[in-house]
């Protein structure tokens, strides 16, 4: 089995291809960059984030919640039932399968917001190395 392919995030993949426009957006990312995100569409409930509540996996946190990244799944064939939704817990060994599931179906996800969100989310907010 070959290894997993790495999970690298480059520093200007938003950013602007133009050198000298780019180079102004870094500044304005760098001055702003470690501030809090406010955003009234995130799919995370906020009470998990200004309560600082523990998640039990991450399927429960990135997936399950995220209608956008259920209904990527969902279209490549997966049923909403294996996906969790309408169930507000899920036992350990669903959980696994369906992070599984997200996985399995990574290539779904190219060239998509929720791709480079969930990218971003696994490199810089979890310190994740390997690709899903």
């Amino acid at each position: 089995m070959a290894a997993p392919a790495p999970l690298a995030l480059h520093p200007d993949r938003l950013l602007p291809p133009d050198p000298a426009v780019r180079a102004v957006a870094r500044r304005l990312y760098e001055a702003v960059r470690g501030l809090p995100i406010i955003s009234p569409h995130g799919h995370v409930d906020a009470r998990l984030l200004a309560d600082d509540v523990p998640f039990p996996d991450p399927a429960s946190l990135l997936g399950t919640p995220d209608h956008y990244v259920t209904r990527m799944l969902h279209a490549a064939g997966v049923p909403l039932a294996d996906l969790g939704i309408g169930r507000p817990e899920l036992p350990a060994a669903d959980s696994r399968r369906i992070w599984w599931l997200l996985c399995e179906h990574w290539a779904v996800f190219r060239g998509t917001p929720s791709r480079y969100w969930l990218e971003t989310t696994l490199g810089e907010g979890f310190d994740v190395a390997v690709r899903p």
